[in-house]
């Protein structure tokens, strides 16, 4: 029995528009797909013109092989008339108590340093008691409406981005991160958003959505200035690796480390000072 379904119409349908584009993104012409998958080029080919619908087995397997993010995924299930199986859940269900107390552990031996979990959208989820500390020695944290999002806390004027000496050049890298590690390394709605949102900064320029090769530096630092010192540091950022969901697969545990022993030395009397034990 074909786990595709003809039809006789060859008007591409919206699930052939978005396995083509998907395809697209990835870089892979239709005989790359079916050489990865053991789909025939004919059948790739029938389902974007929309001449066919494939099983949901062969869709899911489409999708892993084209690193579909997903929540696009349950898209591509909608598309084809299938039912989403990815579920999307807040981080405070109790499906995800496991993994919320791995992040508590993970953010805990971080300590003195600061930690945060964020979402897909870089809205903070989660923090150590030392990212609340540092920020709130720049500015009232508890004044900034929630979800606290770290690239508006950064390019806002009245948010951290007086403190940054470097600002522009941070500014810059952060947004070809956006880009660079966007999940699926795709741009979606909410992320060009989230762009566009950024973009509407004060002296922010459009043309920092293009990478450079400076981007890709192994190490991009993160600098704030308090009574004129300057503390330097860069990060690490870690993924859920075995992602199950919606979720668990947006988080992003990033984890902030001294550049040099100076800023150590400065950044410990700066949490002294704020009360840390």
């Amino acid at each position: 029995m074909s786990s595709t379904h003809n039809h006789s119409s060859a008007i591409p349908n919206e699930l052939g528009i978005q396995l083509r584009a998907w395809r697209d993104t990835r870089g892979k012409s239709q005989l790359d797909l079916s050489l990865d998958t053991g789909i025939s080029q004919r059948q790739i080919s029938f389902i974007e013109s929309g001449r066919s619908t494939p099983g949901r087995h062969n869709l899911l397997h489409l999708a892993d092989v084209l690193d579909v993010p997903f929540r696009e995924r349950n898209t591509l299930l909608l598309a084809a008339g299938y039912a989403p199986i990815y579920a999307e859940g807040g981080i405070d269900d109790l499906e995800m108590k496991s993994v919320r107390d791995a992040l508590k552990r993970m953010l805990a031996q971080h300590e003195p340093f600061p930690a945060v979990v964020m979402d897909r959208y870089w809205n903070v989820v989660m923090t150590n008691d030392a990212t609340q500390r540092f920020f709130n020695s720049f500015i009232d944290m508890a004044a900034r409406e929630k979800p606290r999002n770290l690239l508006h806390l950064i390019f806002d004027p009245a948010g951290l981005r007086p403190f940054i000496p470097n600002w522009e050049e941070t500014a810059k890298s952060l947004m070809a991160r956006v880009f660079r590690e966007s999940v699926g390394r795709v741009i979606d709605k909410r992320t060009k958003a989230l762009i566009d949102a950024l973009l509407a900064y004060p002296d922010v320029d459009s043309a920092w959505k293009v990478s450079t090769t400076a981007d890709s530096t192994p190490v991009i630092p993160l600098s704030f200035i308090k009574d004129g010192q300057v503390l330097s540091f860069f990060s690490l950022v870690t993924t859920v690796g075995t992602a199950q969901t919606i979720t668990t697969q947006e988080l992003r545990i990033e984890c902030m480390f001294p550049l040099d022993d100076a800023t150590e030395v400065v950044y410990a009397k700066l949490m002294k000072q704020a009360g840390m034990r």
